[in-house]
């Protein structure tokens, strides 16, 4: 797919309008959106946009809430690698960290599971990166619904989400 300039509007129907499209059009950020045909009955949405996608697993992150010490986080992590809980709630600066109800995700965040992006969420969360994904020229992250995945330089991840990194994927 092309990539979208800050002050063009994307021309596929089905890409534009997200929260997290409009957020990194207003700040000004180079993306790139891809769009599949998801599949409902996928085991794992990141792996399913991967493949779809043809792209390494490593390079595609999933957004994963989480309570730490009650207060609800976001960990960004690899689609091959699970969530290291002890690992974010130390980088979150808790002691426990549990999976956040489904339900408390998508109100708090504005999307629907297996469609939360890390960016433009309804409410500023805290926001955990795996450092892994600094290793990348480009990382591929839910464009705020199923089938849509965006691209960008994980400094723009970690900026627009103003997000820390730690290794919390295991």
């Amino acid at each position: 797919m092309a990539k979208s300039k800050p002050e063009s509007k994307p021309k596929n129907k089905q890409s534009q309008g997200t929260p997290a499209t409009v957020a990194l059009t207003k700040a000004k950020v180079e993306f790139t959106a891809h769009t599949y045909d998801h599949d409902p009955g996928a085991k794992s949405y990141g792996l399913e946009a991967a493949e779809a996608l043809g792209l390494a697993p490593e390079q595609v992150f999933k957004t994963l809430l989480v309570e730490v010490d009650g207060k609800l986080t976001v960990g960004v992590v690899p689609v091959d690698k699970q969530l290291d809980l002890k690992a974010i709630a130390a980088a979150a600066g808790g002691k426990k960290a549990v999976m956040a109800d489904p339900a408390a995700a998508e109100r708090t965040t504005g999307y629907v599971v297996g469609g939360i992006s890390p960016i433009g969420q309804k409410r500023a969360l805290p926001t955990v990166v795996d450092a892994t994904a600094t290793g990348h020229d480009t990382v591929y992250v839910s464009g705020g619904r199923r089938g849509l995945d965006l691209g960008l330089a994980p400094a723009d991840l970690i900026t627009i989400t103003k997000a820390r990194t730690a290794p919390i994927a295991r």
